[in-house]
This record gives structure tokens, sequence and C-alpha cells, in this order.
């Protein structure tokens, strides 16, 4: 696993770095020390669940991974202005990831990037596979089925997920109990053909 903290970039700006050899650091560099190692604490906790949500909703592994570390970056930019920050990722990483679902115009590329650093090695994303054999199950599922399981698999309660989608609590519990019964049906089904 890297240690490495993502915010100890050269190519950000010297305000946002710690001033190491200048002397006493005054009130604004505290500040900002403080706010850079919240969220770095932040980001090390949620950004890898954050890439299985995506995964679970059905995105691709890189898919996953640009979308995660997007909103990383936004979040960064907005960290004062966030007051329920995973709430707010989850939230914003899901509506990109609907929004490259519906982009038709997908642009070819020549090469698969390489693996990004939010999987510790290549071969993570066969053994993350394996361990969750629920993805199979998550992509049978319509597509509201899915993304309210995958946020129910990610922590969220019913009325969380209706405030963060903008849904009445109502519909997230029917298609909850719908996937269930979806989930229920297909696990029965794997059962008997083994």
């Amino acid at each position: 696993m890297n240690d490495h903290d993502p915010l100890d970039r050269t190519d950000l700006p010297t305000t946002a770095r710690p001033a190491v050899g200048r002397g006493p650091l005054d009130g604004h560099q505290r500040l900002r020390q403080v706010t850079d190692a919240e969220f770095s604490a932040f980001y090390r906790t949620t950004v890898r669940p954050l890439v299985a949500f995506l995964i679970n909703q059905g995105a691709g592994v890189h898919t996953a991974s640009d979308i995660a570390q997007e909103t990383m970056t936004t979040a960064y930019r907005r960290w004062s202005d966030l007051h329920a920050p995973k709430a707010w990722a989850y939230k914003v990483a899901s509506r990109a990831l609907l929004r490259r679902i519906a982009d038709v115009e997908e642009a070819p590329v020549a090469e698969v990037p390489e693996p990004t650093s939010l999987l510790a090695r290549p071969d993570a994303i066969a053994e993350w596979e394996a361990r969750h054999r629920v993805l199979p199950l998550l992509r049978s599922l319509p597509p509201r089925q899915q993304q309210v399981m995958a946020w129910t698999l990610a922590g969220f309660t019913p009325g969380d997920i209706a405030d963060q989608l903008g849904l009445p609590a109502e519909t997230v519990r029917a298609n909850l109990r719908k996937a269930r019964r979806a989930a229920s049906a297909y696990l029965t089904t794997r059962e008997e053909e083994l």
C-alpha cells in the first residue's frame, strides 16, 4: 500500500504546502495545515469505498477511479464549505457516473491507462471482484434498484438516500424491497445451479 499523501505534491500552490524552513507559521498557514490534514484523513478513508460504490452502480474500475479522483479534487477545493463531506462526495460521484452513462459519445482510447494509485496493485481488481460476488447481482438489477442498493451497501439509510437523490423516501424503500426480492431470487437460482 502506498502511504504517500495525495496532497503532498509540488504542483500545489505554495499557499497549500506547509512552510518548511521559513520560520514560524502565521495563522493562515496553520489553518491551511489543519485543513489539509483533515482532508487528507477524509481522502484516505473515503476514496476506496467511493470507488467500490461506483463499481456497485455499474461503473468499470477505471471510470470509477477517475470519477472518485475528480470528486475528491472538487471536495478539496470546496472543503471549507462541506458540512457532510461523505454524503456530498457520494452524491457528486453518483451524479457524475449518471452523466457518463448518459453520454453516448465517448472518445475511444488507444491504450488502457495504467491502474491508478487508488488500488494497491493491478491484481487487486480481480481479488476485489472475487470477494464481492454481489456485482453480477447488482448489474442484473434495473438502474434505480442498482443505485439504491449501491447506496445501501455504502452504509446509507433509506432516508439518507432519499435526501441525497431527491426522491421520496417511499420510492427509495420500494426500490430497495424490489432489489432485495430480486437478490433473493438470484441467489436461490445460483444455489440451484450449483
